[in-house]
């Protein structure tokens, strides 16, 4: 069975486990997360893959919307498990095949030419004047160009028909733990 390695990937290996078997104390909770994150308010993304690398699920905040990182860990992790509507809920007998990882993201900056973006460094951000968005992760292994990125996030947000120039893009960092 997958072994959380950080601080943070065990506080959504808990909340998951929590979920699924309907326990909902908090001792399983790891003690030695960091204090200053508990203050701290970050967008971060929580990922679900099947031992194979399949995905199996990946919800996440680009803006925080929770009191402090852990609770939008948590929160995250429920939702990457159970809400992702591109797969079925997370059941019991699945959990020995699944591990995760979490991304948690630095402010977004807008940029204005492609030249300022790196799939490997750069998770990308697109958005239209109507509000429609969508967000892609750095260092996605299959993504290894930025026009391949640019055209995935586009797609992601329904956005694939609009010419780039009538577009914002925004880059990111994230820090991913496993």
């Amino acid at each position: 069975m997958y072994q959380p390695q950080s601080v943070y990937t065990k506080v959504a290996w808990a909340a998951i486990l929590r979920e699924l078997t309907g326990e909902k104390s908090n001792n399983d909770f790891p003690k030695d997360f960091p204090n200053e994150t508990l203050s701290d308010k970050r967008g971060c993304f929580v990922s679900l893959h099947k031992t194979d690398g399949s995905l199996r699920g990946c919800i996440g905040t680009i803006e925080p919307t929770e009191s402090d990182l852990k609770q939008e860990i948590i929160r995250n992790a429920i939702s990457a498990c159970f809400h992702d509507t591109r797969f079925d809920p997370v059941v019991p007998g699945e959990i020995d095949d699944i591990e995760i990882s979490v991304d948690v993201l630095t402010e977004p900056e807008e940029i204005f030419s492609f030249d300022d973006l790196d799939p490997l460094i750069y998770g990308v951000i697109v958005c239209d004047k109507s509000g429609r968005r969508a967000v892609l992760l750095p260092s996605i292994p299959s993504i290894d160009t930025v026009e391949r990125q640019i055209e995935i996030v586009k797609r992601k947000a329904g956005l694939g028909h609009i010419n780039d120039n009538k577009l914002k893009f925004y880059r990111f960092t994230s820090n991913r733990y496993h």
